[in-house]
């Protein structure tokens, strides 16, 4: 009788659990009730469980019994250990990106605008939903760099009316929101993804002004000496352009992050040095590429010369020539000074790409600095170059040899410095946090260059130029989440083959390949024979 009771009541746990679980996966609204269902499960089991141990001790008595618990033992074990696995690789995200390119990876810069979001970063994607996946490869990258990014995929065909709240006019559109703030792109590859975190994280456009009226670079040309190429990346990390004639408007405009005296080839007015002096007394930020002569008779330029010299920097009447031969590597020759190592600063912190100056002078840090500016170099040549002060010798006949007594300086040698001070001004603040929460203290900061050729439409073909000189731009504007290394363009890895190659390839792979093994297969069947 005893027996009967506690059979019955076994089968009523096993009842319990699988009705608990039929609740749980079909009912989730009354989903209390499978706590206790299960519960009470469990408790019958375990009451036949304890009524039953002497039959089920002898069960494993048998030979067969044991092997079936060992290996039912076994199949549990190894559940368990991927269970653990499982559990520990949602828990625990790595991945491995094994091209040699690493066109998997987010570069250094994206890594760093999303690892300082302080709130959460809601990414949605408009799209059909079978083309979900092509979004979804790039964007699980931004949420492995960081937490606070999250993203979700809508069909506005099946949505209609949460596309039409976002304004969606096309498939592919992608809305970043942060604090309130939104934008949109119609484009997926990571620099416009990025671009598009900058530029909703930053909430405002930062303006930066190119002078004009001393044959600067022109920021409007496509030409090989142009800036057109370098202002329409400023574009993208949502800087705003435009020229500046301070000999016409006096002053430089209030709403100036940055100003760029971008290779002026006649000197600055007195006025005007006195506007930019103004300017950087209220925390301004001011870039001086400074050429050297082009001509033989060119005309100094002796007040912008003077500025930097206030600043703690002097830059030399010289050109800068490289014997190390490394120009040779990217199509120049040794007066185009090659750089691939640089003193530590934020501006060049982990950059480990190789620069070129075309035709550039030194730009040195004056020792122990004037007026309390002291300057740090930031561009530096190899040992194996020096400063020619011979400009007319190199630049009639091209030859010219390191001679120190003629007045040559022998390398490493500077040609970039930078120098930043404290400022009264307000400080610099985030547009979503309003003016009593000052995100950064103002600064003044001037970076003088002995080169604008670097920066040109030409110059930025070379592998670190654009980074180089983006990163000096952040440093300046005091947005030191934009120094880093940016996206760069998958490589084209293709083989291109000649017609006789391709034959060669398939008559080995259809002929020789097949016909060796078929040879070896003979041959081993007749010395068996």
């Amino acid at each position: 009788m005893v027996t009967r009771i506690l059979s019955l009541v076994g089968w009523l746990g096993m009842l319990l659990v699988f009705a608990a679980l039929g609740i749980r996966f079909g009912m989730p609204a009354k989903e209390q009730y499978a706590y206790y269902l299960s519960w009470a499960g469990l408790v019958c089991v375990l009451a036949y469980v304890l009524g039953q141990w002497r039959e089920i001790a002898n069960v494993f008595t048998h030979r067969q019994a044991r092997y079936g618990t060992l290996a039912g033992v076994s199949i549990l074990v190894v559940l368990g250990i991927l269970v653990a696995i499982n559990y520990i690789g949602a828990k625990q995200n790595k991945r491995w990106d094994l091209t040699v390119n690493k066109q998997f990876s987010l570069s250094d810069q994206s890594r760093n605008v999303v690892a300082k979001l302080d709130q959460p970063l809601q990414v949605r994607v408009f799209a059909q939903e079978g083309e979900f996946q092509t979004y979804r490869d790039k964007l699980k990258e931004y949420e492995y760099a960081s937490k606070k990014v999250s993203t979700e995929y809508i069909d506005p065909d099946k949505k209609p009316a949460v596309a039409k709240q976002n304004q969606i006019q096309q498939y592919g559109t992608i809305v970043f929101e942060y604090k309130g703030r939104t934008e949109r792109i119609t484009t997926s590859t990571e620099q416009d993804l990025t671009n598009a975190i900058i530029k909703v994280v930053s909430g405002q456009q930062r303006k930066v002004y190119f002078t004009s009226g001393h044959g600067e670079r022109d920021t409007a040309s496509s030409e090989r000496e142009g800036y057109n190429t370098i202002a329409t990346a400023l574009g993208h990390e949502n800087y705003a352009v435009d020229k500046l004639v301070l000999a016409q408007q006096g002053a430089v405009p209030d709403d100036a992050s940055v100003v760029i005296a971008a290779g002026p080839r006649i000197d600055f007015f007195p006025n005007e040095i006195d506007a930019l002096k103004k300017y950087l007394g209220k925390a301004g930020k001011l870039l001086l590429e400074l050429d050297p002569p082009d001509k033989p008779d060119s005309p100094p330029l002796t007040n912008l010369i003077a500025l930097a010299h206030d600043w703690g920097m002097d830059v030399g009447n010289n050109i800068v020539v490289d014997a190390t031969g490394m120009g040779r590597l990217i199509g120049t020759g040794p007066e185009s000074p090659v750089v691939a190592s640089y003193p530590p600063h934020p501006i060049t912190q982990g950059f480990n790409f190789m620069t070129a100056f075309p035709l550039a002078r030194s730009v040195t840090a004056v020792m122990g600095g004037v007026d309390g500016h002291v300057a740090q170099t930031f561009i530096e040549t190899s040992a194996r170059s020096w400063a020619e002060a011979d400009i007319k010798g190199l630049l009639t006949s091209g030859q010219v040899s390191l001679d120190e007594a003629k007045g040559d300086k022998k390398g490493p040698i500077s040609i970039g410095a930078v120098v930043s001070a404290a400022s009264g001004a307000p400080g610099i603040t985030d547009a979503a946090k309003g003016p009593a929460e000052t995100a950064t203290k103002a600064e003044t900061r001037v970076a003088v260059v002995g080169d604008s050729d670097f920066a040109a439409n030409f110059g930025l073909g070379i592998q670190g130029n654009r980074d180089l000189f983006m990163n000096t731009i952040g440093w300046l504007s005091q947005q030191e989440n934009l120094i880093s290394i940016r996206p760069k363009e998958a490589d084209d890895r293709r083989i291109t083959l000649t017609a006789t190659q391709q034959t060669n390839l398939m008559w080995l792979s259809l002929v020789v390949i097949p016909g060796f093994i078929f040879g070896s297969g003979v041959y081993t069947w007749w010395r068996r024979r």
